[in-house]
């Protein structure tokens, strides 16, 4: 740890204090005050804090302040990109100046969000591409590397994100070729990490922090060894990342990328024979025939849920078989180049994870319900999508694995977000991380709940899994959205309902003749949404998992925010049942200390889009009749800010009619 600082943190925060003086728009909060001192505590004392700091706290501040002042080196870990950029670009560099600490900053992402020269270089030779604008894309991305600093995709603005060109002009760490590529010196991802090894603050997002720290990614090693404290921004993402990353997988998909790079370092290196594309083209064949003895299977599945089990078993040893023999050829041409040999040791790779998931299989055991032993710490699953499928053995116990991670040396961990507890309540995400002796604190919003918002639940919905629910839900928040002029958020909890409910919506603004803008989540980028949103009056967006979180709208424009339902993951979802029956086998209650928690943490953040700033206000509808009519419905609404409740559609009215004249006139 660093040599412990006089630090007051009482003038940088006060009224007329430094960052009021130099950042605009600054208000002094106790609340951020308490925060900040709590994070400089823990890291003097080399603790763990989980801190949950309602909307408005201003924790970034909170928690950048400390850090900076308290010295040593910092990694601040973010659950999103946008969140990453926006510390880099704004937050740190207000901070740093306002303080006039002299400090080396760096941001560092994943390799995927760095132009890969090599691959760049060959999808340009290779001239292979799915749609015909990718050509051009292809084009615009070698322009943007060769006037780039930074190599990093985000900026390349002439590419949509969504090109398939990306995948070409990329890396991944199966098809990195490392300090064998002859384009090693000018890599950006190692350009990008040789930056982070020097820098006193590193931002980076929890995809790249497990990928490449927890789990030791060549050239990253070093950062987590170095840090005195990391800090984890939107920290309730880490569960579920950690089971993921914690885990192991083997892609169809991969197997298929795996075959093309065979086929091309041939192609480059030993184009004399043909052996080595053909025992790709056998690896290609086999690796479709897996996803195709799946049948008809969609999203996540149980390996009880397969509908023949026996012809999966029978597709994954045929796979086998020509991963061998491909393997013994790329062995015998390895020397020729470092393509050759990268294929072989990913193929090596896959074909260790197939022997492993066949060992389970062949274990004596007695199976439950989703096709894994009883007593087992870990499921496996498989995630089926229409030309491909994703093999996982996930954890289903990461606190231990996470704790074993911590302990490796003395630092400050400190996790924080705006939902983390159930009013109050760390114990859940405690149990989840392994966390159990941490400090726990939590700062409620500043805003005006009570005067600014309220929380409408209407009466007469049917029950949440009857047929026509998402139709009902429209019928009963059309006449919310109709007071409030548009300017409405519908989030639901499947792409299904979230068709459903937009197609209802679209036939009512026809029958009414309002030609507002209705805009559908997956019709364009998140962020373009967000924009045609923002700046098109009376808009109404229609979303589901992507506009629940990280989506901040202040002002008038967003004045309703409605929920179909309590967001409850569907029981069947294979890692989420062998969780609930892990818990209740030890003599647990899963749906009380894990289910409800779970969701209550999802509800919050759902409900946290309507009021981001002092001068908003409008209504929070929850359609869910749960909400009132279960036992535990009280305690999912008591989690939630303190708005005023109604069950009457005439009270929501009157709040919209009784608004400043600015934002009646529409």
């Amino acid at each position: 740890m660093p040599e412990a600082k006089q630090v007051d943190l009482g003038p940088v925060f006060a009224e007329g204090g430094v960052l009021a003086r130099d950042v605009p728009g600054f208000r002094h909060r106790p609340q951020q005050l308490e925060f900040a001192n709590a994070v400089l505590e823990a890291i003097e004392q080399g603790g763990v804090l989980i801190a949950e700091a309602g909307t408005g706290t201003g924790k970034t501040f909170a928690y950048l302040v400390p850090a900076l002042l308290a010295g040593g080196r910092v990694i601040i870990s973010t659950g999103t990109k946008t969140l990453q950029d926006q510390l880099y670009h704004r937050d740190l560099p207000r901070i740093r100046a306002a303080l006039g600490i002299p400090l080396d900053t760096a941001l560092l992402k994943g390799r995927a969000n760095y132009v890969c020269l090599h691959h760049l270089e060959q999808a340009a030779q290779q001239g292979t591409f799915g749609a015909r604008e990718e050509v051009s894309h292809i084009h615009k991305i070698r322009s943007f590397a060769a006037r780039t600093v930074t190599g990093d995709r985000g900026e390349c603005a002439d590419v949509p994100e969504t090109s398939g060109a990306w995948a070409q002009a990329t890396s991944t760490r199966e098809n990195c070729l490392g300090s064998g590529c002859r384009h090693y010196q000018e890599c950006f991802v190692m350009k990008a990490r040789k930056r982070a090894a020097e820098a006193d603050v590193i931002v980076v997002n929890h995809h790249l922090f497990f990928a490449d720290v927890a789990l030791r990614d060549d050239g990253a090693a070093d950062l987590l060894p170095a840090a005195n404290t990391v800090i984890f921004d939107e920290a309730h993402h880490l569960p579920d990342l950690a089971r993921l990353f914690f885990g192991e997988s083997l892609s169809t998909a991969q197997l298929v990328e795996l075959a093309r790079d065979v086929r091309i370092a041939e192609a480059q290196h030993a184009r004399e024979s043909t052996e080595l594309g053909d025992a790709a083209d056998k690896v290609d064949r086999a690796a479709r025939d897996l996803r195709l003895a799946l049948g008809n299977a969609a999203g996540r599945t149980a390996l009880a849920a397969i509908r023949d089990r026996k012809a999966f078993d029978a597709a994954l040893d045929a796979l086998a078989l020509p991963l061998e023999a491909l393997i013994e050829k790329l062995h015998a041409q390895e020397e020729r180049a470092e393509e050759i040999r990268n294929c072989r040791v990913r193929a090596g790779d896959a074909l260790a994870r197939i022997a492993e998931w066949r060992e389970a299989d062949a274990r004596p055991r007695e199976e439950n319900a989703y096709g894994e032993p009883t007593g087992s710490d870990v499921v496996r699953w498989i995630e089926a999508y229409p030309h491909s499928a994703v093999l996982y053995v996930t954890p289903l116990d990461v606190a231990r694995i996470f704790r074993a991670q911590m302990d490796e040396a003395e630092r400050a961990w400190i996790f924080t977000s705006a939902t983390l507890s159930v009013n109050g309540d760390f114990s859940h995400y405690q149990k989840e991380m392994g966390l159990i002796e941490a400090r726990t604190h939590s700062w409620p919003s500043p805003f005006d709940f009570e005067r600014q918002a309220l929380l409408y639940v209407p009466e007469g919905l049917p029950d949440p899994n009857s047929e026509g629910y998402a139709e009902a839900v429209i019928d009963a928040a059309w006449p919310v959205v109709r007071a409030s002029g548009g300017h409405a958020f519908l989030l639901f909890t499947s792409l299904r309902a979230m068709d459903r409910g937009h197609e209802r919506l679209a036939a009512r603004l026809r029958s009414e003749g309002l030609d507002w803008p209705l805009l559908l989540q997956g019709t364009g980028s998140k962020n373009e949404l967000l924009e045609r949103f923002r700046r098109s009056p009376h808009a109404v967006l229609v979303g589901s998992q992507s506009f629940w979180e990280g989506v901040d709208v202040k002002g008038e424009q967003l004045s309703v925010v409605v929920i179909d339902r309590l967001p409850f993951n569907p029981p069947d979802d294979p890692v989420l049942a062998a969780c609930i029956e892990r818990i209740n086998r030890a003599g647990g209650n899963a749906f009380m200390d894990y289910q409800l928690p779970r969701a209550v943490i999802t509800l919050k953040q759902g409900a946290g889009r309507l009021i981001r700033d002092e001068s908003d206000r409008g209504t929070l509808m929850i359609c869910d009749p749960r909400l009132v009519d279960k036992p535990y419905g009280k305690r999912i609404w008591r989690a939630l800010p303190p708005f005023r409740r109604t069950r009457a559609l005439a009270d929501v009215e009157a709040f919209f009619a009784s608004a400043p004249v600015s934002a009646r006139a529409r």
